[in-house]
Parts: structure tokens; sequence; C-alpha cells
């Protein structure tokens, strides 16, 4: 009996005040106001224009009430079918994903041929792609001009896809390099061994480690041709041809502006690319992670 309330004695409340004491020394969070203060008031700033673009979109005409009330969707439906966003809306669908595969394609080829491979001039070649990073796009307007205009390709959505992967490529290429550089060439040659070639090597052990490198440059390279709007207001004339952003620019009118109107093309071409990285994030963070690193 009292061996027994001696162990008992012993352990059981030493538990609890174990437990007591750890939770007693775990420190408390302080907010820290040099910091928050100044995220809070950057938040603010940058969700404010947003506010107002869901207010002016959902707001009747003529309403001055800070709040959308009554709710309505009379301006995204007169934009949508009177205003040809829709077209819109699938022109620059079609360049952001044709520019996704494509430079995502070669950006995976060349990248691999960076990190596995040693060849004279490859310092230099890399180094002059991350100087084409620092071109502005309006240098390039004429001699592409003239080269879509000698290929026929003026007036056509191919001429965006093929301006927006080549600018993006450069630096899609680079990154890259970074997240395969990160996979050791162990697995390769495992893989190689038992009979595998270079190529089914590479797609059956490489690129499924890949995946958030993969979704890391295509974020980013449909982000640039969806957002693009100096090649599109350069290159097309046709309205049928039009993209989101030049759509939304022949909305500023003359001798007034249509706000509700405006607000809700605006509301139709950011709601994508919300879409998008509300469901990529992961991946996105993770393969920016990896790139990063240098192996």
């Amino acid at each position: 009996m009292t061996v027994a309330a001696t162990t008992k004695e012993n352990f059981a409340p030493g538990i609890g005040s174990e437990q007591r004491d750890k939770k007693e020394r775990r420190p408390r969070k302080k907010v820290d106001w040099m910091i928050g203060l100044p995220l809070t008031l950057y938040l603010i700033f940058t969700l404010v224009p947003f506010y107002w673009m869901f207010m002016f979109a959902f707001r009747e005409k003529g309403s001055t009430s800070l709040i959308p009330k009554p709710f309505t969707f009379d301006n995204l439906n007169y934009v949508w079918k009177n205003g040809n966003f829709s077209q819109y809306f699938l022109n620059s669908m079609f360049v952001a994903l044709m520019a996704v595969i494509i430079s995502t394609a070669i950006a995976v080829m060349c990248g691999y041929a960076l990190s596995r491979y040693n060849f004279r001039g490859k310092g230099a070649f890399q180094l002059l792609m991350l100087a084409t990073q620092f071109i502005p796009g309006a240098m390039m307007l004429i001699p592409l001009f003239k080269t879509f205009k000698g290929l026929g390709l003026m007036n056509s959505l191919w001429s965006l896809v093929i301006a927006d992967t080549v600018f993006h490529l450069p630096l899609s290429m680079l990154l890259m390099a970074g997240f395969i550089r990160n996979v050791p060439v162990s697995l390769e040659e495992a893989a190689w061994v038992d009979g595998c070639s270079r190529i089914g090597g590479f797609f059956r052990v490489v690129f499924p480690l890949l995946i958030p490198g993969v979704v890391a440059v295509g974020a980013y390279a449909f982000i640039g041709a969806w957002n693009n709007f100096l090649f599109a207001v350069m290159f097309i004339n046709e309205q049928s041809n039009f993209t989101v952003p030049v759509g939304l620019s022949y909305m500023l009118g003359e001798f007034g502006v249509d706000y509700g109107s405006l607000a809700a093309g605006g509301l139709i071409a950011v709601l994508p690319v919300i879409f998008i990285f509300a469901y990529v994030q992961k991946y996105l963070v993770k393969g920016l992670a990896s790139g990063g690193v240098k192996g």
C-alpha cells in the first residue's frame, strides 16, 4: 500500500505539475507594433481598391451607397454580353494557356540541359539569358512589329503567344534549371541501371518531383501573358481579337467613364488570377523555395 501510494504520488501529480510548468514557461506571443502596424496599413492600402471595384461592380448605377445594396448583377451581365467581354476573356485565356504550355515545355528541356550537362559557354549563356530580363518590352516593339508583319501574324493571337513566350522563357528556364539541380542525379542513375533510357528516366523519376517547379513556372507565365497590355494593343487591331486588358482600356470614354461597367470588367479580369493562385499556392511556395536553393 505504501509503495503504491508513493508511486501514485510520484507520477500522477508529477505529470500534471510538469504540464502546468510547461504552460507557465511557454513564452507569450507579443504583438510587435513596429511590424504589425505597417503591415496593417499596407493591407488596407491593398484591399481598398478591390473593395471599391467590388462595390461599383455590384451596385446599381447612380447609387452613392458604400455598400452594394440592393445587390445587382446588371453591370456584369452588360459587360459580358453587350461589352463583348466574353470574347475578350476567351482570347486572353487562349493566349495565356498557350504561352504556359509552350514556355513550360521549353523551360523544362532547357533547364535539364543547363543542370545536367557541362558545355563551353554555359555560364555566359545563363548570364545572357538573365540580362534579357532587363530589356524593356517597349524597345522590342518595332522589331517584333516588322517580324510579325512579314510573317503575316498581325491581328493574330499567335503573335501575342510568341511574344509572351519569348519574354517569359529566359527566367522560366533559369528557374527550372534550379529545380532540376535539386533532384539528385543518383535517382536517374538508378533508373538507368534498371533499364530506362535518359528520356524514360527523366519522365518516370525526375519529372514527378518537378511538379511544384512546373506549377511555379506556369503560374509566372500565365500571369505575365494574362496581364500583358503593351503587345496586345500594338499587334491587335481587330476588336474580335482584343484581350481583356485592351478591352478595359477601350471602356475609358473621352468625356466620361461608366465606373460600374469598368469595375465589372476589372472583376472579370482579376478573378481567374485569384482562383489560380488559390489553387496552386502550396505548389507555388514549395516550388519557388526549392528553386531558390543552389544545389
